[in-house]
């Protein structure tokens, strides 16, 4: 099978890596600079899991020589256009597309572009970072990866993916249920980066400052909307929210304020935005997640603005 990853930041790169380690036909899809990196250093991957150090092949848009079998995408969701244009050449009649995005709007978006029975779902949950060397930094334990046709069904083509990742370092699977495991994975998610974001503060920072019952009531917006939607996060999945987002001490924050403090772009359209725009349509009031979205979109404006400057 040939597989071509869009991007070899923290996210392709890592799973990417993994792949390679087993000897599967992986190439990257980058741009200039990061070809130029990987053909210096190779890929290298530093985890506590087990270190990898790689010849990676990386190729420009231009530089794409045919279809392949399997297109991982792996982009921050307002890179997302760029990232569709620039692997359109890869994309065949046979070939199937696993985005590794947040939320549920890319979906459509991807539908739209190549056609919905290209489309997989798909999710990732992983604690990586690129470093200033080119490295990707395995932050803790967590290399998760969940795929599968949106209809529920087992396809051929779920079945040669995971023929692909068996024997991989990393906990992958294939799921019947994926887009419940996606608007799961988005109901924590939200409510994380809009708890974190609407605070500047951790999870551990803000139950100290008595903030608990907002981590509660912006959770508990996410479930509604998800509900209304038809998708309502199942109990056990709801009661690791509740942990999460509430538990004394805790370090935790999204990667969205991270790039806040970095003065980076964020996916506040596409994970809160979206979220929102949702419940609006069903008339559902979720004044927190709404005064997260306000604060990020406020945020947005005088980060172009003092770019405008410069």
């Amino acid at each position: 099978m040939r597989i071509l990853i869009v991007g070899a930041g923290a996210v392709g790169g890592y799973f990417g890596g993994r792949l390679l380690e087993q000897g599967r036909d992986v190439t990257f899809l980058v741009r200039p600079k990061r070809q130029a990196q990987l053909a210096e250093t190779g890929l290298v991957v530093k985890s506590k899991l087990g270190d990898v150090s790689l010849s990676a092949r990386a190729i420009l848009a231009d530089q794409i020589d045919g279809f392949y079998d399997l297109v991982i995408l792996s982009p921050k969701a307002f890179d997302l256009d760029g990232a569709m244009e620039s692997m359109s050449a890869a994309v065949g009649p046979g070939t199937a597309i696993l985005p590794l995005l947040n939320g549920m709007k890319h979906l459509d978006v991807l539908d739209d572009r190549f056609g919905e029975g290209k489309v997989l779902g798909g999710l990732c949950a992983i604690g990586a970072t690129l470093n200033g060397e080119g490295h990707i930094q395995h932050l803790n334990k967590l290399h998760a990866l969940a795929f599968g046709e949106r209809n529920h069904e087992t396809s051929d083509r779920v079945k040669a993916i995971a023929a692909q990742f068996e024997g991989t370092l990393c906990a992958w699977r294939a799921s019947p249920a994926i887009i419940q495991d996606m608007w799961e994975k988005w109901v924590f998610l939200s409510s994380l980066a809009g708890l974190t974001c609407l605070f500047r503060a951790s999870v551990g920072d803000i139950r100290e400052a008595g903030g608990e019952h907002f981590a509660l009531g912006i959770l508990a917006e996410a479930q509604q909307i998800a509900t209304a939607c038809d998708h309502p996060a199942r109990a056990e999945a709801m009661a690791e929210n509740v942990k999460q987002l509430t538990m004394t001490g805790a370090p935790t924050t999204a990667s969205m304020l991270r790039d806040i403090e970095r003065k980076s772009p964020t996916e506040a359209e596409h994970i809160i935005g979206d979220l929102v725009g949702r419940a609006e349509a069903k008339g559902l009031a979720v004044p927190l997640l709404s005064a997260a979205l306000v604060h990020l979109r406020a945020y947005e404006a005088r980060r172009r603005r003092e770019s405008e400057k410069q």
